[in-house]
């Protein structure tokens, strides 16, 4: 079986124009939109996954993985070798959030500013009536 060669994962992966953190839906966990983009290409293994993905533990990136299959979001295939190898691809499940997250970035391109500007009055609101 020949398998094709997908381009390595970098360290800014992300595209900084598109700040997954400031998302306001971003689904269940944290890093799920994160770990869908880098699987968007195909299979990754483990430590390929962590290469981008600056600040996860292990065991965070396990546990979202898990509730990624878990989900149907994504698929964990193990192949019988020595050392054995795991991979993770997105089902077609997967694939299908891939359109409405690019909408979802775009949004974000375009309201930021206004996500921004509304989070900073309401935290400036709320301490300026908290009682000192």
């Amino acid at each position: 079986m020949t398998q094709t060669a997908i381009e390595p994962l970098t360290p800014d992966f992300f595209d900084p124009s598109c700040p997954v953190e400031a998302v306001p839906v971003l689904g269940s966990r944290k890093w799920s939109w994160k770990i869908m983009r880098c699987l968007e290409g195909g299979p990754r293994r483990f430590s390929e996954l962590k290469v981008p993905l600056h600040g996860i533990t292990a065991k965070v990136l396990t546990e979202s993985l898990r509730a990624m299959e878990r989900d149907g979001a994504v698929s964990r295939t193990e192949y019988a070798e020595n050392p054995p190898r795991v991979e993770y691809g997105l089902t077609p499940l997967g694939r299908s959030l891939l359109g409405p997250m690019d909408v979802t970035c775009a949004w974000t391109r375009e309201h930021l500013a206004h996500l921004l500007e509304a989070r900073a009055a309401y935290e400036a609101d709320a301490e300026a009536q908290t009682p000192a």
